[in-house]
């Protein structure tokens, strides 16, 4: 195709970025290594670091040079015709805990340890429901992220946009996303109960 066509010089900066990202990992692990022998000193990057790991979280240090990624360009690469500027993320809550599930789905990620707070859920209906008597967290059924076609930006007044947080605590900083999920109600009731799910209770 030649090294000036626009794909082999997307590909290159792709291949830059990533390679970037393997250099700052390696270097990383290496001085991780010689830090916990004691051979240099631990710095403040590499104690986040290593906490991050830790705990199952991609260290500060390597998100200032990375990028989010989500299934939506596996989805339009996987469909001939789809155009990534039309496809967005959507979700569908299943009847099924982490115990249940034993593959992996066809398209898209199963997300399961989240936990439901201001409100209940009906597992039979897949929907949102007053909470029960003294239950300040109920743990949600395993949702399935994927990808969809779509011109519409409309969003379907049927389904509660219920934030995601890392923490109790609510801030822009514990904010990692939104999915939609059914309501009998209006979604306006689910906003006054401040309803949302927690990756952590503690």
């Amino acid at each position: 195709m030649g090294r000036l066509q626009p794909m082999n010089i997307f590909l290159k900066q792709e291949i830059d970025r990533m390679q970037r990202v393997i250099s700052l990992v390696r270097s990383t692990l290496s001085d991780l290594k010689l830090a916990i022998d004691g051979t240099i000193i631990m710095s403040e990057s590499l104690r986040d670091a290593l906490d991050c790991m830790y705990d199952a979280r991609i260290p500060k240090l390597w998100q200032k040079i990375s990028w989010d990624s989500t299934m939506r360009q596996e989805v339009t690469r996987a469909h001939k015709g789809w155009a990534l500027d039309g496809v967005i993320l959507h979700n569908d809550v299943t009847r099924q805990m982490k115990d249940d599930i034993t593959t992996p789905p066809s398209e898209g990620v199963y997300v399961y340890g989240l936990f439901l707070e201001g409100a209940g859920w009906d597992k039979r209906g897949s929907k949102l429901i007053e909470p029960k008597p003294k239950v300040l967290f109920e743990p949600m059924p395993v949702i399935h992220i994927y990808a969809i076609n779509t011109t519409s930006d409309k969003e379907d007044t049927r389904m509660y946009k219920c934030p995601i947080y890392k923490k109790p605590r609510r801030t822009d900083l514990t904010y990692i996303a939104a999915v939609f999920l059914k309501t009998n109600q209006n979604p306006d009731h689910w906003v006054l109960r401040g309803v949302a799910l927690l990756c952590d209770i503690k």
